[in-house]
């Protein structure tokens, strides 16, 4: 009982249709929200508003300490702090650019 078994061959002709147009070249619904983000980077509107909010809280500490009759060390640490986390703060958003001219910039 020693057979050898041969492979059954057999040819197959397959017919394959590719489309290469891209689906979804319509409208963009989130369009609109792209384009407020972009306003947004654009202007810096956030770092503006957070330097904005640490001037107001500048200006109310100093003029707190600045009432005081007879401060002491603690509380003139605190304007010390306060004062050199704005100088590092406006460091950084001076330092920085909005993230549209990099954009321009790449795709250029």
């Amino acid at each position: 009982m020693t057979e050898d078994v041969q492979p059954i061959k057999k040819k197959i002709e397959l017919e394959v249709e590719l489309s290469t147009s891209t689906k979804g070249t319509g409208v963009n619904r989130f369009q609109p929200l792209l384009d407020f983000s972009e306003v947004l980077d654009a202007y810096r509107i956030f770092p503006r508003a957070f330097i904005s909010v640490y001037m107001y809280l500048l200006i109310e500490t100093v003029n707190w300490f600045m009432t005081m009759p007879e401060p002491n060390a603690s509380q003139a640490g605190l304007i010390s702090v306060v004062v050199g986390a704005g100088a590092a703060w406006f460091g950084l958003y001076t330092s920085t650019s909005s993230g549209r001219s990099a954009k321009k910039n790449s795709s250029n």
